[in-house]
């Protein structure tokens, strides 16, 4: 759903979960006739402008009678378009299409801070608005049987939009529908109708372990899923007298994933033949593979699949992503609930395990990843002491211990785990977060509520720089930041039952629960959590934050042990200014904790792939800068769960090729050239294992004294 709103530069327009995209229009006047979109979009306005600005997205235009299509991306010299009837497809946070007639220039300004669209006067244009975060529409209930849940899976990819390469595309994929476990079978129509007929049935043994395996790869594929008495699953496409026999588990959730992959990133490669192609800096492996693109993108999706299945895919395989999201589930019917939203990330599902971690393997982990990304100090000890020392509890005071376990992780970026145990890292989920998501998408308030909680006077520092960072991003957002200090238990619970969208807290956190002024406040005693995301900030907050995930939160950030004093404000203050620009939970603690040496001490509770807010950059980003010979090595590194599938453009000059979302893109740049990039481009950068924000005043001078 797509509201919009007319303001003094233009109009806005935003979906429920705040996300938005402003133009800037100084004639804008709404009225006229609409011209069509034959595209998905939730929402469309007709006026008479000018000239049209948008964020620096990338856009493609079709000319309407003839089909040529013209691109402009990463470069700031102007694309001149002759008379005709266009549609430009604008890149953004909001899917957003231009309709209109006639010549027109686009072109992007020096700093490549806007998207400039200009006409040859004040003519009619429509604009056409759809949401990239889809929810579910229907419910699909289903008997507490294997069979039910076969076919639960089997229609979940009702939501596919299209067949074949196309739906690669996050946004041509939609939401599955929600799974109930009920008395007895129940599709609704819609869902019925909606199903595509590929052909392709994925026959499995009877047993919820390999359903839940099998659900990504059913779900993409559009496959019918079928359980049997069968030692091993098996593929078929009856139409090409196609079979591909898979192993039994455990090797079989391997075989999957490797599958899934394969026939995901060349439908990624593959579309580029289509309506939707782009200049992929990927698209040459095709080449070292001998797959013609527009034949193979014509096929049938059984078709597709064959060719797919012929091909050498080890050989370009080291040049494509590794998959985004690895998810760890235990197959219960407690668990059926969570599978339509780990398939809308197209996450892959594998079996938990586990080893004990004991203390000696818990440190080694943790200094391990520290000196591999932090700065190389002499000594261990020289960090460790770093500071005054203090914890953020006293040495006399009771932490709730959380006895960890080391988790068997298997191929992807980022991993949760729904399953028992508390595990390293990944982030620790429940079904209820996924579900709780839904009650802060039509909260009254389109602004993004902020409340920075600060429970002790001596870490008022963490706050000052907390709040500067919120409300400096509230010059580009709907932010509404309020601070509050030395609350009571009452005044504290009374914050956390109240709708907000994010909550950081500083302070203390004992066996008791949070430290407020007249005592501690356990979570277990407020009636529900309307806290949408969180930070627990303080010593051992991990059955505190588990608590706001069952009571109502969607996700949030805690700590599993004591915490250095300065440590934890450096966490705290890197983690508020990812996530308040629009990283996941779990990327914004990744690279927040990566700054300390005791990393393994924060974790995020909840579903980790939620995000608070939008990016500047479309699809968050983070670069990593490194010194050579001839200057400085620039390799950027997109950041995004949701919008796997989609590809991203650096903006460099002279790059013009786009990247498909999880590769890397390096440049090698002059101090100059590196310093105007950093000026411009707003995203986080680590340089000589330390994290900055890419104009900080600290890693420009660096960069120039080089």
């Amino acid at each position: 759903m797509i509201e919009w709103e007319e303001t003094d530069t233009g109009l806005r327009a935003f979906d429920r979960t705040k996300t938005g995209i402003s133009i800037c229009a100084p004639d804008w006047q709404s009225g006229g006739q609409e011209q069509g979109i034959d595209r998905p979009i939730d929402e469309t306005v007709s006026g008479y402008a000018s000239k049209v600005q948008f964020p620096p997205n990338l856009v493609s235009l079709t000319e309407l009678q003839s089909d040529e299509r013209h691109f402009h991306g990463g470069d700031t010299d102007d694309l001149e378009l002759p008379d005709g009837e266009y549609l430009a497809n604008i890149h953004g946070n909001i899917k957003t299409y231009l309709r209109f007639s006639g010549p027109a220039t686009i072109r992007k300004t020096p700093d490549f801070d806007a998207l400039i669209i200009e006409f040859d006067g004040n003519i009619p244009i429509t604009l056409g608005f759809r949401s990239h975060h889809e929810t579910p529409v229907d419910t699909i209930t289903i008997p507490p049987t294997t069979d039910g849940l076969a076919t639960a899976i089997s229609y979940a990819s009702s939501s596919h939009k299209t067949t074949g390469p196309d739906r690669s595309f996050p946004t041509l994929r939609g939401h599955p529908p929600r799974f109930e476990v009920g008395k007895e079978l129940h599709i609704p129509k819609e869902v019925r109708t909606n199903k595509k007929d590929v052909g392709i049935e994925i026959r499995v043994p009877d047993d919820l372990r390999t359903l839940f395996v099998t659900a990504p790869l059913a779900y993409y594929l559009q496959a019918n899923l079928v359980v049997e008495t069968r030692a091993t699953p098996v593929l078929e496409v009856p139409s090409v007298n196609f079979s591909y026999s898979f192993s039994s588990l455990p090797s079989y959730q391997h075989e999957v994933a490797e599958m899934l992959r394969r026939v995901f990133f060349l439908d990624c490669l593959v579309r580029n033949a289509g309506p939707h192609g782009w200049n992929l800096a990927e698209l040459p492996l095709l080449d070292e593979l001998d797959i013609d693109r527009g034949e193979t993108y014509e096929a049938t999706p059984a078709e597709q699949l064959v060719t797919y299945d012929l091909i050498d895919f080890d050989q370009i395989s080291d040049e494509l992503p590794d998959w985004h999201l690895s998810m760890y589930v235990e197959p219960s019917l407690e668990n059926v609930s969570t599978l339509p939203y780990l398939l809308s990330n197209l996450s892959l599902i594998y079996l938990p395990d586990s080893s004990d971690l004991n203390p000696n393997e818990l440190l080694d982990a943790s200094l391990g990843d520290f000196y591999r990304n932090g700065p190389q100090f002499s000594t261990p000890a020289q960090r460790a002491v770093a500071g005054d020392g203090l914890y953020r509890v006293t040495r006399t005071e009771d932490v709730s211990a959380v006895e960890r376990i080391k988790p068997t992780l298997h191929r992807g970026r980022v991993h949760g785990w729904l399953a028992d145990g508390v595990p390293i890292d990944v982030f620790k989920t429940d079904p209820s977060a996924y579900e709780n998501r839904f009650k802060y998408l039509d909260r009254e308030s389109d602004e993004i509520e902020v409340a920075l909680i600060l429970n002790d006077e001596g870490m008022d520092a963490e706050r000052e720089d907390a709040a500067d960072i919120y409300l400096d991003r509230a010059k580009d957002l709907p932010i509404e930041v309020t601070v509050h200090e030395h609350l009571t238990r009452d005044e504290l619970a009374d914050l956390f039952e109240t709708p907000c969208d994010y909550v950081h807290y500083i302070g203390h956190c004992e066996e008791s629960g949070l430290r407020c002024t007249d005592g501690n406040l356990s979570l277990e005693n407020i009636d529900e959590s309307n806290v949408q995301t969180f930070f627990l900030n303080a010593c051992g907050s991990y059955y505190e934050g588990m608590e706001l995930i069952r009571k109502g939160t969607v996700a949030g950030a805690i700590t599993f042990n004591k915490v250095l004093n300065k440590q934890a404000a450096r966490v705290g203050i890197s983690f508020a200014r990812l996530l308040i620009h629009g990283f996941s939970i779990q990327h914004a603690l990744q690279l927040a904790r990566r700054r300390i040496m005791m990393n393994k001490d924060y974790a995020v509770v909840g579903d980790g792939a939620h995000t608070l807010t939008q990016s500047d950059n479309y699809i968050p980003v983070s670069g990593n800068i490194e010194r050579i010979d001839d200057g400085f090595r620039l390799s950027f590194q997109s950041l995004s769960i949701s919008m796997v599938g989609s590809c991203y453009q650096p903006y460099i000059d002279s790059n013009e090729q786009l990247y498909l979302h999880g590769n890397d893109a390096s440049f090698i740049l002059n101090t100059d050239e590196l310093s105007s990039f950093l000026k411009r481009a707003e995203m986080p950068m680590l340089y000589d294992g330390e994290l900055y924000w890419s104009e900080e005043n600290e890693l420009l001078d660096q960069i120039n004294l080089s």
